[in-house]
């Protein structure tokens, strides 16, 4: 086992594309729409360009902090998750503020956004600018929404490629969760890869046992004064499981 994830390469995947071009759509509008008179204090558009941001750049570095730690990288994703929700309120709140309801999801409306599919991302050099590249490539597929004069056009298409977004991260999240339960988190990988290791310093066969209680793959512990060795249930403290380790020879 390796000690290190491996990068999920985040700037290839489509819900890291998607948040950027509702962050840029968020941009645009909020400089359009957002005035002294429907602002005064500009929280509103501190809050939207915000929540826009963050959903961008915690998905970035919940992707990168995976490689050492499961567990802070499934919670950074998941704050972005929420601040995306948060946005795709706040588009709701000025559709409806302009009496208006959000398209529902099998208007004609909302389907044309729905039927448009992202490019896959092919970067060969120069990954940084080929990936902007490719995300101003993909806000041209909704420019005609987006850069709409009618605030509640661009309201409604944020708010469906929002919703876009937010339901990638919670199929994202869900297989985050499903590796975490199967694989552990990074000190139980670091437990597992220094136990391998020792286990072949010391000439030990790493076809470890099953455990008796659990069927569960054990694993070669030590005593606490580290005089000696015996297989530990892989699920300690769930299961404590032992059997005794005999060396062979």
């Amino acid at each position: 086992m390796e000690i290190f994830r491996k990068k999920s390469g985040y700037r290839w995947m489509d819900v890291y594309i998607l948040a950027n071009v509702v962050e840029l759509g968020t941009r645009h509008f909020c400089r359009r729409f957002l005035t002294l008179q429907n602002d005064p204090g500009g929280r509103t558009f501190a809050q939207m360009t915000h929540a826009a941001r963050s959903g961008c750049r915690n998905i970035a570095e919940g992707c990168e902090r995976l490689t050492t730690s499961q567990s802070s990288g499934i919670d950074l994703v998941n704050v972005a998750y929420a601040s995306l929700c948060e946005l795709r309120d706040d588009y709701n709140l000025w559709l409806m503020l302009g009496k208006q309801a959000p398209w529902p999801t099998q208007s004609q409306e909302a389907q044309s956004l729905y039927c448009i599919r992202l490019d896959p991302a092919t970067y060969t050099d120069d990954i940084n600018h080929a990936c902007c590249q490719h995300i101003l490539a993909q806000y041209e597929k909704f420019a005609a929404w987006l850069d709409s004069s009618d605030s509640r056009l661009a309201a409604n298409a944020l708010s469906i490629l929002l919703q876009r977004t937010i339901t990638m991260l919670e199929s994202y999240l869900s297989r985050l969760g499903q590796d975490f339960a199967q694989e552990g988190g990074f000190k139980e990988r670091m437990a597992t890869v220094r136990s391998e290791a020792r286990a072949h310093q010391e000439g030990i066969p790493t076809d470890a046992p099953k455990c008796p209680l659990c069927a569960t793959p054990m694993r070669l512990r030590k005593t606490k004064d580290g005089a000696k060795s015996f297989w530990g249930c892989a699920d300690y403290p769930a299961c404590k499981g032992l059997l005794p380790f005999q060396k062979k020879g």
